[in-house]
């Protein structure tokens, strides 16, 4: 149910002309429903939800270096968020910003290869901001999500 409902914000965000005019900036609303899925379900499922849902995007919405920018982003991203949650250190604003700015940085190591210069890596302190803010509102909105479950889950030290 989460990775269809990731895969209808890929959608939705596919046709939002929210971009400022940099390269590859974007809300990353399915970002949303992998700090979700990573609080209520776990690692091994908001992986599989998530490669699920960068497959059918891709294949749905964009091409082949559409795939590859999305999956680097997506793993890059994934690994930074479940580790920083395993550290327990951050909050899940803190969790989904980590994932934000790696899924940037995995995007920028894509583009690198396929561009082949390095000179792309100057849109890094724009890309990291990007993610920090779209980290941060995801995070917030992921929180929101949570706390307002009728499982139990709402409750905890991990918000």
């Amino acid at each position: 149910m989460l990775a269809a409902a990731a895969l209808l914000l890929s959608y939705v965000e596919s046709i939002l002309p929210l971009t400022p005019g940099i390269a590859g900036i974007k809300l990353g609303l399915p970002n949303l429903l992998v700090v979700l899925c990573l609080y209520l379900y776990g690692w091994k499922e908001a992986l599989g939800m998530n490669l699920v849902r960068v497959l059918l995007s891709s294949f749905l919405f964009g091409n082949l270096y559409g795939l590859l920018y999305s999956l680097c982003g997506a793993l890059l991203s994934f690994a930074a968020m479940g580790l920083s949650k395993r550290f327990g250190r951050f909050s899940m604003v803190g969790v989904s910003v980590w994932g934000g700015v790696a899924h940037n940085v995995g995007q920028l190591l894509a583009a690198i290869f396929v561009v082949q210069t390095p000179q792309v890596a100057y849109y890094l302190p724009w890309l990291a901001a990007a993610g920090c803010l779209a980290g941060i509102f995801n995070g917030v909105c992921a929180r929101s999500v949570l706390i307002h479950l009728p499982s139990g889950r709402g409750t905890g030290r991990e918000f």
